[in-house]
């Protein structure tokens, strides 16, 4: 496990019941991309899937899959991130939200 942590620094990693595998979650498609191929593992050939969805309250979000073996183990490595457009607020709606917040 230290290997998976030192090549990737996983948000989270769970092993999962049946004892033979690994959940295994990174903070960007980028940070899974990258540890994909630090581990050799970025065959052309295994199971991976990048899709676009949105939440059940309308949010946009990129997902990727993959399903390498690692060291005898089962992955499912996944990655989501985020792709609404919406920025910060603007300064004068932030002030009127943290007005009416100390009302």
């Amino acid at each position: 496990m230290a290997e998976l942590v030192l090549l990737a620094d996983p948000t989270e990693i769970r092993f999962l019941s049946d004892g033979t595998s690994l959940a295994v979650e990174f903070a960007s498609i980028a940070d899974l991309k990258s540890w994909l191929r630090l581990a050799g593992l970025n065959d052309p050939d295994m199971l991976t899937a990048e899709y676009d969805n949105t939440t059940t309250d309308g949010r946009a979000y990129r997902q990727m899959n993959a399903y390498p073996t690692w060291h005898g183990w089962k992955v499912y490595a996944y990655a989501t991130e985020y792709t609404d457009t919406t920025g910060p607020l603007d300064s004068s709606t932030a002030d009127r939200l943290a007005a009416l917040a100390v009302a």
